[in-house]
Order: structure tokens, then sequence, then C-alpha cells
């Protein structure tokens, strides 16, 4: 298998320390992003949300036998599903990815609502949410999805 390396831009610094359930739409962060890629931001204020891509390099250990198929969240009263067709953080990359809110930006600072990511998370790239491209109309989901209350 073919490695791939990448560097991230920052580090998400907040007040999450482990990746218990959280109402992360509740939680503010800033992404602190190295300085000499401070001028890449210039313009992002101009947007509503961003997407966040970053590595969960704490909270996801992934273990085929126990994640590959699995219930969500690990509820009884849900399916067993493949880890694709969930958003369970334990993952064969250790990937995430979010839609967030923008609540400013400040220098090299990007302060963010909503982002499931611990502190010190390192930042992988940053982009603005165009519904042109990010959003879909009608989206399907499974109903367990719908009827779990996540």
């Amino acid at each position: 298998m073919e490695t791939v390396a990448i560097t991230p831009i920052g580090t998400v610094h907040n007040d999450v320390q482990d990746a218990t359930e959280q109402a992360w739409h509740k939680i503010t962060s800033e992404i602190h992003v190295k300085p000499e890629l401070a001028a890449g931001l210039r313009g992002l204020e101009d947007w509503s949300h961003v997407v966040i891509l970053y590595v969960m390099h704490q909270q996801a250990p992934f273990d085929a036998a126990q994640h590959l198929v699995c219930r969500p969240r690990e509820r009884d009263d849900l399916p067993e599903v493949g880890i694709f067709a969930q958003r369970a953080r334990h993952r064969p990359n250790q990937i995430g990815l979010t839609a967030v809110k923008l609540l400013s930006v400040a220098g090299n600072v990007v302060t963010v609502r909503g982002l499931d990511a611990l502190n010190g998370t390192p930042v992988l790239d940053i982009k603005p949410y165009a519904p042109i491209y990010d959003g879909v109309s009608d989206p399907r989901v499974p109903s367990w999805f719908i009827a779990s209350n996540f």
C-alpha cells in the first residue's frame, strides 16, 4: 500500500481533551494556522462556513475486527453497518472532515463553532463551504440515522 505524507497547516485549540460524546455544535475552537501560511487566509472572513480537514490524532484507533462492521455509537438499537456507511471516529485513516460556522479570522487564527476535534488536533486544510459544490438538495439517509436522534 502506498504511503502519503501530509504536513499540517495548523492546530486546533479548544477546551476538549477527550473524545467522549460532546455537544460539538456548541464548541468554539481556534485554529492556529502556521504563521508562514497566514496570508492564505485573506478573504476567508467573507464566508459564513468553512470545511476543516484534520487528523484524529488521539481519539480514533482503528481495529478492523471491531470497527469495520459495527453498530453506530455501539448502540444495540442501531443496525450493523460498515465503517464507510457511518460517521464513526474509528476509521482506517484517521481523517476528520467537518463543515463549521466561521466566527472570525484574525491574523493566523481562525475561530469556528462546531468542530468535532480535540485540543491539539493537527489541521490539514481549510476550505470555504460553497453550497454549489458542498451542498446537495434532497439527500437520502437511512432511517436508522434519522431515528437515532444524533
